[in-house]
């Protein structure tokens, strides 16, 4: 019986060491920093991006992912580096300024005399099945501090991943670049005092 229970004890332990060296990986949205390039003129303009909401299911540090049906996973070994929301934000942040050639002013002082974009995003979904499709579907709003036009405009994104957390990451990566990318498609019209359309899927 002593041997027994030293066995069952050393077995406990085992199991304990193997959790214990299971490697922890960690995610960023944020694209890395691109190569300079020519100096681009900036915008007659400056934006003001709003926090992004997110689905309450996704708001957790640990990567949720897809099995099959309508099970879901929390994956304890696969976590984003900072609260989705923060993570979504700097992504499009980083994006918009890129394509817009506009500083976000909303971590710092505005540009006087240059207009002011607010622009508003809250994703509705953020689905995740490695192997398959990375998918986000967003409302957003942008319009100018000054004056009554605004656009309201719901997109959906849906990109087709490879096997790997990596490739997940990614595919999100490359929906939120298009997000930003239809976000920034309207922003001149909108400072300018159009009314675009939004735009099509």
């Amino acid at each position: 019986m002593i041997r027994m229970r030293h066995l069952v004890a050393a077995c406990g332990v085992a199991a304990l060491a193997a959790c214990a060296s299971a490697p922890m990986h960690y995610y960023t949205l944020i694209p890395a920093s691109e190569a300079a390039t020519a100096a681009t003129p900036p915008a007659n303009f400056q934006f003001e991006l709003l926090p992004v909401g997110i689905p309450a299911q996704d708001d957790v540090p640990q990567l949720v992912v897809r099995q099959g049906g309508q099970a879901v996973a929390m994956l304890d070994s696969e976590r984003w580096i900072a609260p989705l929301a923060d993570e979504v934000r700097g992504a499009l942040s980083v994006d918009l300024a890129r394509r817009l050639h506009a500083q976000d002013i909303s971590s710092g002082l505005p540009v006087d005399g240059k207009p002011v974009l607010r622009i508003k995003v809250d994703l509705r979904r953020f689905d995740s099945a490695p192997g398959n499709y990375a998918l986000i579907e967003a409302t957003w709003t942008v319009r100018p501090l000054k004056g009554d036009v605004a656009l309201t405009c719901s997109s959906r994104l849906n990109e087709s991943v490879g096997q790997g957390y990596d490739g997940l990451v990614a595919g999100h990566q490359q929906a939120l670049s298009e997000l930003a990318a239809r976000i920034a498609s309207v922003a001149p019209a909108l400072v300018a005092g159009s009314s675009p359309a939004c735009p099509g899927d």
